[in-house]
C-alpha cells in the first residue's frame, strides 16, 4: 500500500490518453458514487426496522403473513442482516476510516469542492442514476467526501505539470460549462382524459410519486414515484415534449399535460431546479490535477486498502483487505 502512495509517476500525458481521461471525468464521479449509493439506504432502513431496547431482537412477533404462514420479526431482521448488514458496515467502516486518513494525512475536503463534484457530476450523466435518487443530499455529499479523502490522499505524491493541466482544460472546455438542470418526476399515460384526471387527483391533494406508481405507463420512472433525475436542454434520449414541458414549469409545480412522440401525454413535475454554471480554469485546476494523477497510479484502490494501517476489526473478521 504505501509502495502505491509514494510513486511519483511521469507527468507526461500522451494523445492516447485523452479519450480515456475524458471518459473518466466524465463518468468518475458517479462511478466512485455508485458502488456505495445504495447503502445508504439500506442503512436507513435496516436503522428503522431495529426494534427498540425494551424489546428483543428474537421476538416471535409477526411482521407478514401469506395465506397463513407467517414471517416473524426475528425471521426478518436475520434475512436483513444476511443480505445487507455486511455491505453497510462495510461502508460506514470504510466513511470512518477515510476520515481518520484526513486526519493523519492532513487532507481537508471543502464545501465548495463537494458543490463542484455534484454540479460536475450531473452535467455529466444524460441521466441521473436512479441509484443516485434514493439518497438524501447529505448522504450523497458525505460519499462524495469520502470519494475525495481517498483521492487526495492516494494522489498526494503524485506530480502533475501546469502543462498538462491547462492542456486538459482547453481541450475539455465542455466539460465544465454546465447546463440549467430540472430534478423531475414523470406520469405517462395513454390518453389526454386519463392525463386530465391524473392532474384533477393531483389539484386535490393526491401526491405525485405516489399516483406515478400506480398509473404511469414508464415503468422504469414508475418503480422510483416518477422520478427520471435531472434533465437539460436538448439532452438525448429524451422526448423533447417532456424538455419543452420541464423548462415552463417552475420549481415545486406540476405541468400541464401535453402530448408525447408516441401519442401518449405526460405530466412533470419540478423539484428542483440548478442553474448553468461556467467553472473557470481556477475552479477546476485542482480537479483535473487530480483526476489526471489518479490515471498515473498502476491500478485503483479502495478504502479497504487503509483498513489495516487504522486497525480497523468488524463483526465478519479481524480486518477487511484489499483483494
Amino acid at each position: 500500500m504505501s509502495s502505491n502512495r509514494n510513486r511519483r509517476p511521469s507527468a507526461t500525458t500522451t494523445p492516447n490518453q485523452i479519450p480515456l481521461l475524458q471518459r473518466r471525468l466524465k463518468t468518475k464521479p458517479a462511478l466512485a458514487v455508485i458502488a456505495v449509493l445504495l447503502l445508504g439506504n439500506i442503512l436507513w432502513f435496516i436503522a428503522w426496522a431495529i426494534p427498540s431496547k425494551s424489546q428483543e431482537i428474537g421476538s416471535d412477533e409477526q411482521v407478514a403473513a401469506i395465506d397463513g404462514d407467517v414471517i416473524t420479526r426475528q425471521e426478518w431482521m436475520i434475512a436483513m442482516e444476511e443480505r445487507y448488514g455486511k455491505e453497510t458496515l462495510q461502508n460506514l467502516v470504510n466513511e470512518s476510516v477515510m476520515e481518520k486518513a484526513a486526519k493523519t494525512y492532513k487532507i481537508k475536503v471543502t464545501d465548495q469542492e463537494i458543490d463542484l463534484e455534484l454540479a460536475l457530476m450531473r452535467s455529466a450523466q444524460d441521466k441521473f442514476d436512479t441509484a443516485m435518487q434514493n439518497l438524501s443530499a447529505e448522504q450523497l455529499r458525505q460519499k462524495i467526501r469520502s470519494q475525495l479523502i481517498l483521492d487526495k490522499v492516494l494522489t498526494k505524491d503524485v506530480v502533475i505539470s501546469e502543462e498538462s493541466i491547462e492542456k486538459y482544460y482547453e481541450e475539455n472546455q465542455g466539460l465544465y460549462n454546465t447546463k440549467t438542470s430540472y430534478r423531475t418526476n414523470f406520469i405517462e399515460v395513454d390518453a389526454k382524459k386519463a392525463a386530465d384526471e391524473a392532474l384533477g387527483e393531483l389539484k386535490n391533494g393526491s401526491d405525485f410519486s405516489v399516483l406515478a406508481r400506480e398509473i404511469s405507463l414508464d415503468s422504469a420512472s414508475a418503480s422510483l414515484g416518477g422520478d427520471v433525475g435531472f434533465l437539460t436542454e436538448n439532452q438525448e434520449n429524451v422526448d423533447p415534449a417532456i424538455i419543452n414541458a420541464v423548462k415552463s414549469t417552475k420549481a415545486n409545480e406540476v405541468s400541464k399535460a401535453f402530448k408525447l412522440d408516441n401519442g401518449h401525454y405526460g405530466i412533470v413535475q419540478v423539484q428542483e431546479v440548478l442553474e448553468g454554471q461556467s467553472f473557470t480554469y481556477d475552479d477546476v485546476k485542482e480537479h483535473i490535477e487530480r483526476e489526471l494523477a489518479l490515471e498515473q497510479l498502476p491500478q485503483s484502490v479502495t478504502p479497504e486498502a487503509f483498513w489495516s494501517e487504522f486497525n480497523a476489526t468488524w463483526y465478519y473478521g479481524e480486518s477487511k483487505k484489499e483483494k
